[in-house]
Formats: C-alpha cells, sequence, structure tokens
C-alpha cells in the first residue's frame, strides 16, 4: 500500500504516519493542499487520507479536481468538521469514506483497508504481458525482461492503453482524450513528447523496439 497523508496538523499527520505504517505500506506526508494534489498527479497512491482546511488548496478541491482529472485512487476524509453538510459536500466532491475528528487509529485502519478492498475488486484484469513486458494494475509495477522500470502516472496510463491494444493503430486524439481527458486537440505536441518519454524507458537498454510511429496516423505497440 501507498498512501499519501494530506495534513497540516503536525501532531496528527505523524499519529496518522505510525498507524497506517502498520499496515505494511508506504506513507507520505504533506500539509500543503497545493503541493499534495500536484503529487497526486504525478505519482501514483493506493489511498489518499485527506483533510479539509489545507493551506493554498482545500480538501474540497483537492477531490474535485482529481476527479476532473478522472483519478480514481480511493479518498478518505478525515476531517474536524462533523456537519451534516460538511460530511455530505466532501463525499460529493469525490470523498469515498468520511471520518472525523477526533477518531480511533482502529478504525481509521479498518476504512483504509476496507477502501483498499474495493479498489481491488473493482480491477477486473490485474496484469497485462506483451512479449516480455509486464504490467501490473493493482501495485502499478511495469517490468521489462525481469527489470523494473520507473513510470510517472501519465506513462504508466499511455502504456495500458498501448498494452490493451496490442498491434492497433491508436491516434493522437484517442490518447489525448485517454490520458489528458481532452476532447480536443491543444495544438501541442504533448502526445509526442509523452511516447517519446515512454519509449526512452521502455526500449533504452533492451534490443528490440516495442512502439512504432505510423506517419500520419498514430502509434502501435508491436513485435519485431
Amino acid at each position: 500500500m501507498r498512501c499519501l497523508v494530506v495534513e497540516d496538523d503536525n501532531e496528527i499527520a505523524t499519529i496518522v504516519k505510525q498507524g497506517l505504517g502498520e499496515l505494511e505500506g508506504e506513507v507520505e506526508v504533506e500539509s500543503n493542499g497545493r503541493r499534495a494534489y500536484e503529487r497526486a498527479l504525478t505519482n501514483h497512491y493506493d489511498i489518499i487520507v485527506l483533510d479539509l482546511m489545507l493551506p493554498e488548496m482545500d480538501g474540497y478541491t483537492f477531490a474535485k479536481s482529481l476527479r476532473e482529472k478522472e483519478i480514481n485512487t480511493p479518498i478518505l476524509i478525515l476531517s474536524a468538521l462533523r456537519e451534516l453538510d460538511d460530511r455530505l459536500k466532501g463525499l460529493s466532491m469525490g470523498g469515498d469514506d468520511y471520518l472525523t475528528k477526533p477518531f480511533a487509529m482502529a478504525e481509521l485502519q479498518i476504512r483504509v483497508k476496507n477502501l483498499l478492498k474495493r479498489a481491488q475488486k473493482a480491477s477486473e484484469v490485474t496484469q497485462l504481458v506483451f512479449q516480455d513486458l509486464k504490467l501490473n494494475r493493482l501495485n502499478r509495477d511495469v517490468v521489462r525482461a525481469g527489470r523494473k522500470l520507473d513510470l510517472q502516472e501519465r506513462e504508466f496510463v499511455l502504456l495500458d492503453l498501448f498494452m490493451s491494444n496490442p498491434n492497433k493503430i491508436i491516434g493522437k486524439q484517442t490518447i489525448l482524450k485517454e490520458v489528458w481527458n481532452y476532447d480536443f486537440d491543444p495544438q501541442t505536441n504533448v502526445v509526442d513528447v509523452l511516447v517519446c518519454r515512454l519509449r526512452n524507458k521502455l526500449e533504452k537498454d533492451f534490443p528490440t523496439r516495442l512502439i512504432y510511429t505510423v506517419r500520419g496516423v498514430g502509434y502501435v505497440l508491436k513485435g519485431t
């Protein structure tokens, strides 16, 4: 389990980190809402424990913005705001569960476990394989020829798209839709740059290519 705790109260953050660390996971802490949002965009977390009253970006905006980016990481809101309206707003903005402070660590641990179980069951196919390349959707691992590759979130999503459609040409517009959720061409080379980065990580130091350009059409994942 990789968990991001977004909490600006140092004492509570320390307690939560220690408690969730007992679940044999990697727990990271961020106190600033804006920085936490950027981390959640560029890194994969299995779950996020989120305070609502945060500097620069509050928890409501954090959750809503992540959902708008179609990032479905489970979010457990942990807040001192106890009113019904606060709880309803938090859940409607993208929270999957809501626990009020003060809280019992045992309850927080159980709620986190339950959210992780639901997320795992939601993933019907856990592993994709193409030649010597393996992608695991549960733990977000990508391995080629036994060597683990370090991919950023959008690189992982793009590779998932390719491996779900091997030997099929995938156009730029499809990539924009699946990776950025854009229904329009932003008139930039963002797709080309992302494909180039992914290629570099997939093919550097390996004897065979995997991703090919189909000029004027798109890209395709295929064997030699």
